[in-house]
């Protein structure tokens, strides 16, 4: 049986080991579509920037980072606000042991408690790993970019699933920042 994964608000010290397990997705895969690996200090800033409005975790087992999901705005106008994107990346020894479960299970509970209704995921195109994660969490599929990134040596398709966050009608409440929600006592 694999060790319990622990599930904490991401810190600065995470930015190496965000890097690390991030880089041979984009080197060696389409599934980023980055060309070059992000420093520790540029995920760093990611993090603190990410922190601002939306969660970013860290999955954690036997002490050692295994993995990280986080949510970002989807798109820049006003009217997306109450939407996000999602992502989620673990190590490569990590993979189908549920840490990718584990960090979507706690972060869409976090996003419903902001007041988002729409957590979307893209997801390049051929990738099975990652559909059925999403698959499993609730997301369904909503369409597919064509042709939408040129990446080692092919045109490379982006598939994109939807999970409604919330359902009610009408006027929403504002959007909670994550660091009001993080100031906020339980």
């Amino acid at each position: 049986m694999a060790e319990v994964v622990g599930i904490r608000i991401a810190q600065p010290a995470d930015a190496a080991a965000f890097a690390a397990i991030y880089a041979p997705f984009v080197t060696d895969t389409a599934i980023s579509f980055e060309t070059e690996p992000p420093s520790p200090e540029v995920m760093a800033g990611r993090v603190a920037e990410t922190l601002a409005t939306h969660p970013w975790l860290t999955a954690v087992r036997g002490g050692e980072v295994v993995g990280y999901a986080y949510a970002g705005a989807h798109r820049e106008r006003a009217a997306y606000r109450w939407s996000c994107d999602v992502t989620v990346y673990v190590a490569a020894g990590a993979h189908r042991s549920g840490v990718g479960q584990a960090l979507y299970g706690a972060l869409i509970p976090m996003l419903r408690r902001q007041g988002l209704r729409s957590a979307f995921a893209g997801i390049a195109l051929p990738n099975a790993g990652s559909v059925a994660l999403h698959e499993a969490m609730g997301f369904t599929p909503i369409g597919v970019y064509r042709e939408v990134g040129f990446k080692l040596d092919a045109w490379r398709d982006v598939g994109w699933w939807r999970l409604a966050l919330a359902t009610d009608e009408g006027q929403p409440a504002e959007p909670i920042a994550f660091s009001d929600l993080t100031a906020e006592p339980d």
